[in-house]
C-alpha cells in the first residue's frame, strides 16, 4: 500500500538526493580530470627533480635482486631517488605495481622489463607527446648498447654494488631487439651460459641498472633543455617497411630491427644466386654429414615463397626452427645450424631430421651429429 509523505519528509529526502548526486559528481570530476584526489592532490605530468644515474644504476642492480624481477628494480630505482628528491606523490606510489613486468611479461618473453619499468616511471612526469619521443630513444639505445655496460661490469668486479652476487666481468652483446626473449637468448649464445645461471641472472641485474640509469640520463638532459636524440634506425628497417609496410603488404607496424628475429634473406652469406632460372625445389643434403658443432643446409626454389626449415630428434619433437614463414627470393639458399636447440643448448650426438616447407613443396632430409 502506498503511503503519503509529508512536506518535511520530503524536503529532508530531496536534500540528502542532492548532497550525495554532489558528492558523487566531485568523485567522477576528482577520477576523470588531471588531478588525482586522496591523502595529498597533485597533477600529471608531476614533479621532476636531477637526479644521479650512478646512484640510480647501483639501485636498479640491486633492486633486481629483491626477488621482484627486472621492471621493478627500474621502475623502484626512479620512483625511489624521486622520493627522496621531491617526496610525495612518489612516496604514496607502491613501486610492486611493476612486478608483472619481470621476464618481459611474466616470463613472456616480450618487452625487456627493464625498459617496461623505466618507461612506467618516465611517464610519471612526461605528457605523452614528450614521452613517446624519450622512450622511444630509450628503446633504441637499448637495441644497439652491448650489455652489461663497461660501467656496470667495473661496478660488479669492484663490489660497488650493495648486493654483489658476481664479482666478475661479463661479456657483453648487443640484441638488436628490445624483446627480452632475444636479448637474453643472444646473451647466453655469446656467453655461452644457460639461461638459469647465476651469470645470465647476473647480467638482467647490471643491465637494469644501466637502463635505470639511460632513463635518468634522459630525463636530466630533458628537463635541462640538453636532450638530442642519439639513435638513429638501421637502414634495413626502412628496407624491410618498403615490402611488408601498412600501406604495401603484410600490414606490419614496427620500428624494430626484423633481422633479428627473422634474419636476412637478402644477405649474400646465406643466399647463393644459381646461373640460370630454376623450374623447380630441392632440398640437398646438408655439408658436412656426420657434423659436429655446425653443418650448412642448402634449399632452391623458382619463385619468391615463404619458407619454414625445422630440425626435429627421432622421436619428432621440434628440436630448433631455422626459418619460420619468411619470404625469401628465388634461387640457391644456404643457412647454417649450430647444433644448437631453441634454449640455446647444444644437442647431443644421434640422428636429427630437418623438414623443409615451401609453398605446397615438403621435404625431409636426416642429418647424424657426432662428438
Amino acid at each position: 500500500m502506498s503511503q503519503k509523505m509529508s512536506r518535511k519528509e520530503f524536503f529532508k529526502k530531496g536534500i540528502q538526493y542532492l548532497v550525495g548526486v554532489t558528492a558523487g559528481a566531485m568523485g567522477l570530476q576528482a577520477l576523470t580530470g588531471n588531478t588525482v584526489q586522496g591523502k595529498t592532490s597533485y597533477t600529471w605530468p608531476c614533479q621532476y627533480s636531477q637526479l644521479d644515474p650512478e646512484a640510480v644504476r647501483i639501485l636498479g642492480h640491486d633492486a633486481f635482486y629483491s626477488g621482484k624481477g627486472c621492471s621493478y628494480g627500474a621502475f623502484h630505482a626512479i620512483i625511489q631517488a624521486l622520493r627522496t628528491a621531491v617526496g610525495t606523490p612518489y612516496t604514496e606510489i607502491p613501486t610492486e605495481l611493476m612486478i608483472y613486468g619481470h621476464g618481459g611479461g611474466v616470463g613472456w618473453g616480450t618487452l625487456c622489463g627493464a625498459i617496461n619499468g623505466a618507461a612506467g616511471a618516465m611517464c610519471l612526469v612526461l605528457d605523452k607527446a614528450t614521452a613517446d619521443t624519450l622512450i622511444h630513444e630509450l628503446i633504441g639505445w637499448y637495441t644497439q648498447t652491448a650489455f652489461p655496460t663497461d660501467i656496470s661490469n667495473d661496478y660488479g668486479v669492484n663490489s660497488k654494488y650493495t648486493v654483489n652476487k658476481y664479482t666478475q666481468t661479463l661479456a657483453q652483446n648487443e640484441s638488436n631487439s628490445p624483446l627480452c626473449h632475444v636479448s637474453v637468448t643472444k646473451w647466453c649464445k655469446a656467453a655461452n651460459f644457460k639461461v638459469n645461471d647465476p651469470e645470465r641472472k647476473e647480467r638482467c641485474g647490471r643491465l637494469t641498472g644501466d637502463v635505470a640509469a639511460k632513463a635518468v640520463e634522459i630525463l636530466n638532459d630533458h628537463f635541462n633543455g640538453k636532450f638530442q636524440a642519439g639513435y638513429v634506425p638501421p637502414e634495413s628497417i626502412a628496407a624491410c617497411m618498403l615490402c611488408h609496410g601498412k600501406t604495401i603488404k603484410d600490414n606490419v607496424a614496427s620500428q624494430m630491427e626484423c633481422k633479428a628475429c627473422h634474419g636476412d634473406p637478402h644477405a649474400p652469406s646465406l643466399i647463393d644466386q644459381m646461373n640460370g632460372e630454376l623450374d623447380q625445389y630441392e632440398l640437398s643434403k646438408n655439408f658436412p654429414n656426420p657434423f659436429n658443432p655446425s653443418t650448412s643446409i642448402e634449399f632452391s626454389m623458382p619463385q619468391a615463397e615463404r619458407i619454414t626449415l625445422s630440425i626435429y630428434d627421432l622421436n619428432g619433437r621440434l628440436v630448433s626452427t631455422l626459418i619460420n614463414n619468411q619470404t625469401f627470393l628465388p634461387g640457391k639458399h644456404r643457412i647454417q645450424w649450430d647444433g644448437r636447440d631453441q634454449t640455446g643448448n647444444t644437442v647431443p650426438s644421434g640422428m636429427y631430421f630437418y623438414r623443409f616447407m615451401a609453398g605446397k613443396f615438403r621435404k625431409s632430409e636426416s642429418m647424424m651429429m657426432v662428438k
